[in-house]
């Protein structure tokens, strides 16, 4: 028997569903309440604000994001394969969202630092990201001669990373992501 999804966690699916989707400047509190089969009290009861409600979708987003890449790479013990299954990860999440591109990009493009709570979490994330890359290229160093110095090669997978993940969005097809495990290759 499934658990039964309570009142607030409703609101924020349905809210991080039309975020996402929709924009969050062009997604009302009338429409997520109305979607959510929700009373506006209901709302406000759980959420203070819509950029309160935005928070807490960023926030699930991040959790979500590494939690599920710790999953996707669990089994591999190879350094440089878990780079490239880094890669199939981020090919992976834009498939299933029909190449809509990056929830933390896609906010900061539309609202840009008006919220500094939203930004320094969007900023955040990224630093985890980045930080992410960084361990895996030292751990590549301990068994493959690096193309460059260690912080400017993962500095420049990052870069090409999102900038696949934008070009995702844009074109509708994951070719630059695959195009960043083909450089990849190349490099090592």
């Amino acid at each position: 028997m499934g658990r039964t999804i309570t009142v607030k966690e409703r609101i924020l699916d349905t809210a991080s569903r039309l975020f996402y989707y929709q924009g969050f400047n062009s997604t009302g509190i009338n429409q997520i309440i109305a979607e959510a089969g929700v009373a506006i009290g209901s709302l406000y009861k759980h959420y203070s604000s819509k950029n309160d409600l935005l928070y807490q979708y960023l926030k699930q987003q991040n959790a979500f994001y590494f939690a599920n890449l710790t999953d996707y790479l669990k089994e591999e013990k190879k350094p440089l394969q878990k780079l490239l299954k880094l890669v199939d990860y981020r090919i992976k999440i834009q498939n299933e969202a029909d190449c809509s591109g990056c929830h933390f990009i896609k906010i900061n493009a539309e609202i840009g630092r008006q919220d500094n709570q939203v930004a320094q979490l969007v900023m955040d994330h990224k630093q985890r990201q980045r930080d992410f890359l960084n361990e895996l290229i030292s751990e590549i160093a301990s068994v493959h001669t690096l193309p460059m110095e260690k912080h400017n090669l993962a500095n420049t997978l990052f870069l090409m990373i999102e900038g696949a993940i934008v070009s995702s969005s844009i074109h509708g097809n994951t070719n630059d992501l695959k195009a960043v495990k083909k450089t990849i290759n190349q490099l090592f």
